[in-house]
């Protein structure tokens, strides 16, 4: 199914399973840890049916997020990984959330067609790519729809909810970090320079407990980077469908900007990639290390 890029040596991210889970041999911190937008393999039909270059097409992708927290299972967590591209599906939406405006075929009453996420031209098949470019030069039929949500979105919910029901039978409690990139410029269609380096969303403090934010926030901070919550990124379909507090399930989101780390225009990587990842890892074990009674559900 999965065809790498013709400039790219994506051979890991296109064999085997769409959804990787790197697990450790014992899991010794009660985190999860989840990267959806850092897929770079890009089946072949999908490229063939792009109006956008190769290139253009991962505008969309949080590059380098896996590997920025790829040392998760020796610090004893699990981290699970989309192979495929955010463009050809985005597993941070609802199973359906579709642009009836993308497809030729009616689509069914179940899908949702209103969110502003569908609005924007990023819902669970995106219209555009960054910068509004449009992604293809055809429309679609609902049943590629389903065949993308049946292969992709499905396998990696399915991993992801085993893994949090884990580390909650094992710590009672569950602490998950999805874990995304945010462009240097921009942010919810703002063309400015954006005066951050992380940002922390738990849907307005509706996902996890406060402490979870707190200590990120302090130890982001306490390394020297700027913070912010909840603005201009509040959390994803991931945090708020998994984030429930009561049953001992704390979701966070966390924004990286990318300027920290890559090449923005060329989409490579930049020696501080290291450093950042050493200050994760810290945040990861600092995480996983909160008073306990404080994170059991209510």
């Amino acid at each position: 199914m999965f065809t790498p890029l013709p400039d790219m040596d994506l051979a890991d991210h296109c064999s085997g399973p769409p959804v990787q889970v790197r697990s450790p041999r014992v899991q010794r911190l009660p985190v999860v840890l989840a990267s959806p937008h850092s897929g770079r393999c890009y089946p072949e039909a999908f490229v063939e049916s792009s109006r956008l270059d190769p290139h253009s097409l991962r505008r969309s992708e949080d590059s380098f997020v896996d590997h920025i927290f790829a040392d998760a299972a020796s610090l004893g967590v699990p981290l699970i990984t989309a192979k495929f591209a955010r463009a050809y599906l985005d597993i941070n939406r609802e199973a359906y959330e579709l642009d009836p405006g993308m497809f030729a075929d009616a689509l069914p009453s179940y899908v949702n067609t209103r969110s502003a996420r569908v609005a924007c031209g990023l819902g669970t098949i995106a219209r555009v790519v960054a910068h509004g470019q449009e992604i293809y030069a055809r429309k679609l039929r609902f049943a590629e729809a389903v065949e993308r949500v049946n292969q992709c979105y499905r396998p990696y919910h399915t991993a992801l909810r085993r893994l949090i029901d884990e580390t909650v039978r094992q710590f009672g409690f569950c602490v998950l970090l999805d874990c995304h990139s945010m462009p240097s410029v921009g942010g919810n269609g703002s063309d400015a320079q954006l005066p951050v380096d992380f940002v922390l969303g738990d849907c307005h403090g509706q996902t996890c407990a406060p402490l979870v934010v707190e200590a990120a926030e302090s130890l982001i901070a306490g390394l020297g980077y700027r913070t912010a919550r909840n603005t201009p990124y509040a959390g994803g379909y991931t945090t708020r469908h998994y984030g429930r507090p009561d049953l001992a399930i704390h979701a966070m989101q966390i924004e990286i900007n990318r300027s920290l780390y890559m090449d923005e225009q060329n989409l490579t990587p930049k020696a501080y990639l290291t450093t950042l990842a050493d200050h994760m890892a810290r945040l990861v074990e600092d995480l996983g290390r909160q008073p306990l009674l404080a994170l059991h559900g209510a």
